[in-house]
């Protein structure tokens, strides 16, 4: 009887291992992240947020599924493509810029969303307040609303007699408008006359940039968001040849050939939100993250840039900057 009983037993033992061994050799499901861009590539900001993620010991393929999506400066693809990564159930999203967060806002209300948001979040209805979200969105806040307005200023200390400046910025932008008006606010107390050059589609930049080299402004303030990015190449060029000097968010314009830059150091507003995400991933809610702004600024001047343009900037000005473009 128990020569008949003990094959038995181990044929059994055997199915057991077995069994065992394709569950211990089923890979676990790794976590996966969506990122929409208004953009086109090259993407010098999304690739400062995936080394955030790379430093934390993610990497793609391997302990994360990462799946970008491109508007190419299309607001219609923008919300298709917010509708797609949203359909791909993906377990967390990332995005930066009002329109794209607003457009994965409307896409989805329980995944969560990481953002960069160039706006003010709270007055662009985003979140419910900076320290309590209150939705399934959190991120960071680059404070555009108050740094333009010192922006301004900072125009008005290099070149003290600045009387007349153009205001650049796209009015389909809900978040630029919070920004245009609070640089028209300051500009009376300046005492500097402020045009506004605002554009409601990049079709009508060349009518934009035709209308300045006639009624030629002292200045150029460029509150480019990522659809006008696309275009910097024709902004930088047209602000060469007519030796107009301006303003930028991001030092990347002024290292292409812009005059001055005064904002968030990017690169560590990339790797916060970084952060923010492994939170996420690690099961927080971004309800309970609250929305953090930016603790470094930084300012580089393109003194050859100056020079071309025969301009002077302020010894204690360039004492100042983070970074000297000689």
């Amino acid at each position: 009887m128990t020569k008949k009983i003990l094959p038995s037993l181990v044929g059994a033992t055997v199915i057991l291992a077995t069994v065992g061994a394709v569950h211990a050799q089923k890979p676990a499901t790794i976590p996966r992240i969506g990122i929409l861009r208004a953009g086109s590539p090259p993407d010098a900001t999304l690739n400062l947020f995936l080394q955030g993620l790379r430093e934390l010991g993610y990497t793609d393929g391997q302990n994360v599924q990462i799946e970008i999506r491109y508007a190419e400066g299309k607001p219609a693809r923008s919300a298709e493509l917010a509708m797609e990564l949203v359909g791909l159930k993906v377990d967390a999203l990332f995005t930066s810029g009002t329109r794209t967060i607003l457009n994965l806002k409307q896409a989805t209300k329980s995944i969560p969303i990481v953002m960069v948001s160039t706006s003010d979040p709270v007055g662009t209805h985003m979140v419910v307040s900076l320290a309590q979200p209150g939705g399934n969105i959190t991120g960071m806040s680059l404070l555009a609303s108050d740094l333009w307005p010192k922006r301004l200023e900072l125009l008005k200390e290099i070149f003290p007699k600045l009387s007349r400046a153009a205001m650049f910025w796209n009015k389909s932008n809900a978040g630029m408008s919070l920004e245009a008006k609070a640089t028209l606010a300051v500009a009376g107390k300046l005492g500097v006359s402020l045009q506004d050059r605002g554009i409601r589609d990049t079709s009508e930049i060349e009518a934009v940039l035709e209308a300045l080299s006639k009624d030629r402004p002292d200045a150029f303030l460029a509150l480019m968001d990522l659809s006008l990015r696309s275009h910097e190449k024709r902004i930088l060029d047209f602000l060469a040849k007519n030796r107009l000097p301006a303003i930028f968010e991001s030092k990347a314009m002024v290292e292409a050939g812009g005059l001055i830059s005064y904002g968030p150091n990017y690169a560590d507003v990339y790797r916060r939100a970084a952060v923010q995400m492994d939170k996420i991933l690690k099961g927080a809610k971004p309800a309970d993250i609250p929305v953090e702004q930016p603790t470094k600024f930084e300012m580089v001047i393109n003194l050859k840039t100056a020079q071309r343009f025969g301009l002077t900037i302020p010894p204690g000005v360039l004492a100042r900057a983070d970074k000297v473009i000689r």
